[in-house]
């Protein structure tokens, strides 16, 4: 297949990064992007010479493939319609705001035989690449995610916006069942849970123990990994691995060679290959239907 014809609909952060890097990638043509507010895609528009659009339906016709970086209520909708069109979808996470709309989004792309990858961009960090097929028997994790107050996602809870980055990641290193969930969450500049935590047993034995906020001062992305004879600490923001054993010897301390990439620009480069070779993204939409699955678990122990 020649070059991927795609457009970006949804123009704010997330939206202007695809646009920034799609505009450079051998295998995609931008042929567009859109957003209901038109100053917005006017801008990113003109900046990469490409059409711009408030209705991102006028650009069907010009396309293969879609981002949906749009708010998250809009996910189901805008996915959906592209997926019937017969356009191939990358859309951010979460997939949907229900689970139920997941799971139609995954029905349709594959009764279309489309791709829809959805965008948990952690799975690219090539730290967690570095490791992913090291892990052979996790006993205990690790996880961090702490962030500074933002207005861009409060129309989800925190565990929606943050935690379920590291809920994808730790079901696709595992590959187990979930055993128990147990979780807690408080409300602190918003109306939904700006700080949440869950203790996540699999039927293996194996416990994760999950932290996410976004009213913290300064960022941190941190991801331990405890097996019987070693741990694994993983940097997500510097790209780094280090490899400790437990019997305390630190002259046996390793830190793994990593080269560093941006994963975004991994991200687009999979759905692109997926939708020119005509296989499996990454992250497919069962994959993130799992973690949202998982999430709302989470939100559920939380709430009571």
């Amino acid at each position: 297949m020649d070059r991927v014809r795609v457009g970006i609909i949804g123009v704010g952060y997330l939206g202007t990064q695809h646009a920034r890097i799609l505009s450079y990638l051998e295998q995609a043509e931008l042929k567009g992007v859109a957003d209901i507010e038109f100053r917005k895609a006017l801008e990113i528009g003109n900046r990469h010479g490409v059409p711009y659009y408030q209705n991102y339906e006028d650009m069907l016709d010009e396309i293969d493939a879609a981002i949906v970086a749009t708010p998250t209520s809009e996910h189901f909708s805008i996915a959906m319609n592209l997926l019937q069109a017969g356009k191939h979808v990358l859309v951010e996470k979460p997939i949907t705001e229900t689970v139920e709309q997941g799971e139609k989004l995954v029905e349709t792309a594959k009764a279309k035989g489309l791709i829809l990858q959805v965008g948990h961009l952690e799975r690219f960090n090539p730290a967690v690449e570095a490791v992913e097929n090291m892990i052979s028997e996790p006993r205990f994790i690790e996880v961090q995610r702490l962030g500074s107050f933002s207005a861009r996602s409060l129309d989800i809870d925190v565990v929606l916006d943050l935690m379920i980055h590291d809920l994808d990641i730790i079901l696709a290193l595992i590959k187990d069942e979930v055993k128990s969930v147990r979780s807690s969450g408080i409300h602190v500049l918003s109306e939904k849970i700006d700080i949440a935590n869950a203790r996540i047993e699999f039927k293996s034995g194996c416990v994760a123990n999950l932290t996410a906020s976004r009213v913290h001062q300064g960022k941190v992305r941190k991801l331990r990994i405890f097996e019987p004879t070693m741990y694994y600490s993983i940097d997500y923001i510097d790209q780094e691995v280090k490899i400790f054993p437990l019997d305390g010897r630190q002259t046996d301390i390793r830190t793994l060679r990593i080269q560093k990439e941006e994963p975004l620009k991994k991200e687009l480069q999979n759905f692109l290959t997926s939708i020119q070779e005509g296989r499996m993204s990454k992250v497919s939409g069962d994959e993130a239907l799992r973690a949202l699955k998982l999430a709302y678990t989470v939100l559920k122990e939380a709430e009571l």
